[in-house]
């Protein structure tokens, strides 16, 4: 991987730096393990994506979910990126950062009657609805409050994502969208309805898509579906392609954007709409990396293990989904150096706890830094205070300068979360 490509990494007099700014130094200031997030890169991801769909110039909704630190979203809001929510949470957040509120779309499959009043009342641009019982309650809060409420179908295509199964969400065995069976019958009912503000039909077939095909064989029963719809009189006046567009963790070789949108301009070539796209991972993947610090060297057998002060708390991707994350080091190593196969490990009581096996890596020390790249998605916003360890801070750069975006969690925090029954309130002896 060229790692000052993809991430704004580069080694300068020996020292590993995102953009300006020696990593060093902000372990030093900061403490381990810490994510540190190019503000460059994130910016750059998402104009490019903007310069690669210029032709069909789509809404583009950035999947807070990805990473929702609100100096991100503002980042991202200060270039006119809308956002994609899935929760009152994150609509709040989207909300704070500036984000104006009919430039979201909130989706997920199990929105509350408090979250779609908070929604409504907020003015968002559209719910993406992902059931008819969900329809439903939409159209009594709406009522009731005297709105209309904006809604959009996710449309289940069963079309296998070829990514993780965790994270697949378009087949016929997943619980989001409604089949396709249905939704002629559903979108009439929609457009019937005095509460309800039909806007159309939406799509997201998983994340980690590394292979246009299922991209296409999804929109292309969207347009079919649209088509169908318009024939019967009805308006469908927005098509939401969602996102799910992959990134190099290792080896994999996603289509570029401008291959991607070259596919969507193919696929909507005749049918007037207003198009969204929610991208996430791709414009802050690889803006990000956590770094962290060796605790400890040891051997077991015939494994090596290097032992770090991050764990699965503060990176959950790679027990959860045994994802990977390439590791380097922050000190530059000698290219005619020894490089050795480890197991990089945190010290959480858990073998999942276990970041990447037989990684080539130069000896190490305790106190040496290294370094998880592309993880600026699905990494802090993950992150918890399993084992009773303080939340990971965040730090974001800009050029030569970096500044705390999060803090790290303290005890005091956690421990004042805690409530004691008033039959507990004394200590025993």
């Amino acid at each position: 991987m060229d790692i000052g490509k993809e991430c704004a990494l580069s080694y300068r007099g020996g020292q590993l730096t995102m953009e300006d700014v020696a990593l060093a130094d902000i372990a030093a200031s900061i403490g381990t393990p810490v994510y540190c997030y190019s503000s460059t890169t994130i910016e750059r991801n998402f104009r490019r994506l903007q310069q690669a769909f210029a032709k069909t110039s789509p809404r583009l909704c950035y999947a807070v979910k990805a990473n929702s630190n609100l100096a991100v979203l503002r980042l991202l809001a200060n270039l006119g990126a809308g956002a994609d929510v899935v929760s009152e949470g994150e609509l709040r957040r989207a909300l704070t950062a500036g984000i104006r509120a009919d430039r979201i779309v909130f989706a997920g499959v199990g929105k509350t009657p408090r979250e779609i009043a908070f929604a409504l009342e907020s003015g968002i641009s559209q719910f993406n609805v992902e059931s008819e019982a969900e329809l439903a309650a939409i159209a009594d809060i709406a009522a009731s409050s005297g709105r209309r409420a904006p809604v959009a179908l996710r449309v289940n295509p069963d079309v296998e994502a070829q990514t993780n199964a965790k994270i697949t969400t378009g087949t016929g065995i997943d619980k989001f969208g409604i089949p396709a069976s249905r939704v002629l019958q559903v979108y009439e009912d929609i457009c019937a309805h005095r509460s309800l503000e039909p806007q159309g039909l939406s799509v997201h077939i998983g994340s980690q898509l590394t292979d246009l095909g299922p991209f296409r064989r999804a929109y292309a029963q969207i347009i079919k579906l649209a088509h169908e719809l318009r024939n019967k009189g009805l308006a469908v006046p927005k098509l939401d392609f969602g996102g799910g567009l992959g990134v190099v963790y290792r080896d994999e070789t996603p289509p570029s954007f401008e291959d991607y949108a070259d596919m969507v301009e193919e696929v909507i070539d005749g049918i007037e709409c207003e198009l969204t796209l929610e991208p996430g991972r791709c414009l802050v993947g690889d803006a990000g990396v956590l770094l962290s610090k060796v605790i400890c060297n040891k051997t077991q057998d015939s494994r090596s293990f290097v032992v770090l002060d991050a764990a699965i708390n503060d990176l959950l991707r790679p027990g959860l989904y045994q994802a990977h994350h390439s590791i380097i080091t922050v000190a530059e190593s000698d290219s005619d150096s020894l490089h050795y196969r480890v197991d990089f490990v945190g010290p959480v009581c858990e073998t999942s706890d276990t970041f990447c096996r037989d990684e080539h890596a130069p000896p190490l020390s305790p106190d040496d830094l290294v370094v998880m790249l592309t993880a600026g998605a699905y990494g802090a916003v993950m992150a918890s205070t399993y084992n009773s360890r303080p939340l990971v801070p965040e730090v974001m750069i800009k050029g030569g300068d970096f500044e705390v975006i999060r803090q790290r969690g303290t005890y005091e925090e956690m421990l004042g979360q805690d409530l004691l029954p008033s039959w507990l309130a004394e200590v025993s002896r």
